[in-house]
């Protein structure tokens, strides 16, 4: 095909600028390459910077309701116009016949470049590695339009590349290449795939684009058919071995799209939906996770899985805000296997409190510790506010020990339910004195400010409990002890380390002489707050972290075959889903539809005897009455 046809195609444009210099692209083989692996995007001394939005194209820029200034203010790397000349003026607009006198190349957006540059002492962005491209699609004759830009242009050629962090590069009815050197240094052309170039030529070069459906008719739902991918990649890494960006128009526009062109290498992500895309790529640090570590579960013997026998202790543990996604997301990011997916008796809890759809942790661990369905942020009460007695009653009149262990702090609400009654979860300083009333063996966890001001603690060492809150004292502790180092209860991120391993095993040394058996609690409180934050790898290291003690939990129960462990949660937190991940190298990528709780219902596994009790889908109160009936008869007698 002539050059002249090919440019004067118009592009459409469906255009993004990620930055050149992808080498590694030509080895992709795979369609799904995780973001952080396309990372520095910026090859070129004019983008070398490492923030996504710098791959974000507005496309038609012009039609959006604030054109340049949307964009702008969500960062974008590049945006888009089409101009037509037209009476000694460049006016901005799709067709002749949308042409306004107000609307303007000079106006809508040379006068808005040159205000932000200079309020950012001569950069487009403050952040001044950061390159704007300034796409300009010539809708009339290419001469006369582009000697009209070169005019508007040329009082301003400090702002512009190679001089300047604003790249104007021409798309549309451009010049035959052999013309390239013609014009000014500040201007760029829009290259197409198959074209060779020159080396003079091709250094005038701004970017390759190409129509999306030259190679592909997908809509953006899945991904491409092997051979559409391979059409794709093998256009982009063209592009990249000459060094240029590459861009496609006409591309589907959706968050999977978006993504899954990322995958493939693109440089420019095309979109109409500024706001939606800017908020995705600026959120790329928070919805990825990229495992460095991994680790083996424990293999279960199975030997008392199924049978109807003896329970003499019970575990439970629950992993605070953990939904399904929340468990795929940690299993995804340990290259596919999880101690939880170990277990073989799988049931559903339903979690809404007495009076809303969806629980808060209050109403969700009052249900697990009692029995009774109650209002959010009430603890240990009825939905009438009136105290109700937890399963450690029940524990202890069986000749039990107990023991409560969190990442978090102790007073906080699903600890709480199980030795207090209050009808707000804010009350931690009435809640910590609650716990004179029902204290356990074993308590470990943060929060020791609220023991420590209302004398609590005082009152525990007059009992003769060890007390503490230095985490380095608990090997030396001997059962009954409080231990509430709020140090040492911080995310995983920031250094938690073995935390919940720990305890778990102090625990067990302090509570697995007794001839009674025990009852433990153990939550991993942190999965809940990284759904709160809407991070994705806040979620991922502490769902690990909680599998990890799931496997020491299922150590412990094959050692003797008395032992019931239940794992499951109290509600979903964050409405996580996951967008994108590797089975193989534990990449995760997920998005989040809220910041507070779900109603989504959430699973409940169960290993040892009595485990088959717990499959099917049921209420969050059947929990405390299925482990009140395993206490109430030593596991005997056979399922409820």
């Amino acid at each position: 095909m002539p050059f002249q046809r090919i440019f004067a195609a118009n592009p459409g444009t469906n255009h993004i600028f990620k930055p050149p210099g992808h080498r590694f692209m030509k080895a992709i083989s795979l369609l799904l390459i995780p973001l952080f692996a396309l990372l520095p995007w910026a090859a070129s001394a004019q983008n070398s910077h490492n923030n996504p939005l710098s791959c974000a194209h507005s496309h038609n820029d012009y039609m959006q309701a604030a054109p340049f200034s949307l964009a702008y203010r969500h960062q974008f790397g590049s945006v888009e116009a089409d101009v037509h000349f037209r009476n000694d003026t460049l006016f901005v607009a799709h067709d002749a016949n949308d042409i306004s006198a107000d609307r303007t190349f000079d106006k809508l957006y040379l006068q808005q470049i040159i205000k932000q540059t200079n309020q950012n002492q001569g950069s487009i962005y403050k952040d001044k590695s950061r390159v704007m491209t300034l796409l300009v699609d010539l809708k009339t004759s290419s001469q006369p339009t582009l000697q009209a830009l070169v005019k508007a242009l040329a009082p301003h050629e400090a702002l512009l590349a190679p001089k300047g962090s604003v790249k104007v590069v021409v798309s549309g009815n451009t010049p035959a290449p052999d013309q390239f050197g013609q014009y000014p240094a500040y201007i760029f052309f829009d290259g197409r795939p198959g074209v060779n170039y020159t080396a003079a030529e091709a250094a005038r070069l701004g970017m390759i684009s190409q129509d999306f459906h030259k190679y592909s008719q997908w809509n953006g739902k899945g991904i491409p058919v092997e051979k559409d991918r391979k059409a794709l990649v093998d256009a982009i890494a063209n592009a990249h071995a000459m060094g240029k960006p590459f861009r496609f128009w006409a591309s589907p526009d959706n968050i999977n799209a978006w993504k899954v062109l990322m995958n493939l290498g693109a440089d420019y992500i095309n979109t109409d939906h500024v706001a939606e895309l800017g908020t995705f790529l600026s959120g790329r640090k928070n919805a990825e996770y990229q495992s460095t570590e991994f680790y083996k579960p424990y293999q279960p013997t199975y030997k008392n899985n199924d049978a109807l026998g003896k329970v003499k202790n019970i575990i439970l543990l629950i992993g605070d805000g953990m939904g399904l996604a929340q468990i795929y997301s940690g299993l995804t990011a340990n290259r596919g296997d999880l101690n939880l997916g170990r277990f073989l008796n799988i049931g559903f809890s339903k979690t809404a409190s007495s009076d809303n759809y969806i629980t808060d942790s209050a109403a969700g661990a009052t249900a697990f510790a009692t029995g009774h369905k109650t209002r959010n942020r009430a603890i240990g009460v009825d939905s009438n506010l009136v105290a109700v007695p937890s399963i450690i009653r029940q524990v202890k009149a069986t000749g039990r020990k107990a023991a409560l262990i969190s990442a978090g702090d102790i007073t906080d609400a699903t600890p709480a339910c199980f030795y207090a009654h209050r009808p707000e979860r804010s009350q931690m300083d009435e809640i910590a004195t609650d716990y004179l009333k029902e204290p356990v063996d074993v308590l470990i966890g943060g929060g020791y400010s609220h023991f420590d001001k209302t004398k609590t603690a005082d009152s525990l060492k007059a009992r003769g409990f060890q007390v503490s809150n230095n985490w380095d004292d608990l090997a030396s502790m001997k059962a009954p002890f409080v231990l509430l180092d709020d140090k040492h209860v911080v995310s995983m991120q920031k250094g938690r380390g073995d935390f919940l391993k720990d305890s778990f095993q102090k625990a067990l040394q302090s509570l697995q002489s007794n001839p009674k058996g025990f009852f433990m609690m153990a939550e991993g409180a942190q999965v809940d707050y990284g759904g709160h934050a809407n991070i994705v790898p806040y979620v991922v290291t502490e769902m690990l972290d909680f599998d990890k003690l799931v496997g020491e939990a299922l150590r412990f129960a094959d050692s003797n075959g008395e032992t019931l462990v239940i794992v499951t949660a109290d509600h979903e937190t964050g409405g996580l889903t996951l967008l994108d991940g590797n089975l193989k190298t534990g990449y995760v990528d997920g998005q989040f539809s809220t910041s507070d709780h779900t109603g989504i219902m959430v699973p409940v596994f169960a290993y040892g005897p009595h485990s088959l009790d717990f499959r099917g889908v049921y209420e969050n109160t059947e929990i405390y009455r299925k482990m009140r009936k395993i206490l109430e008869e030593g596991g005997r007698g056979g399922k409820k």
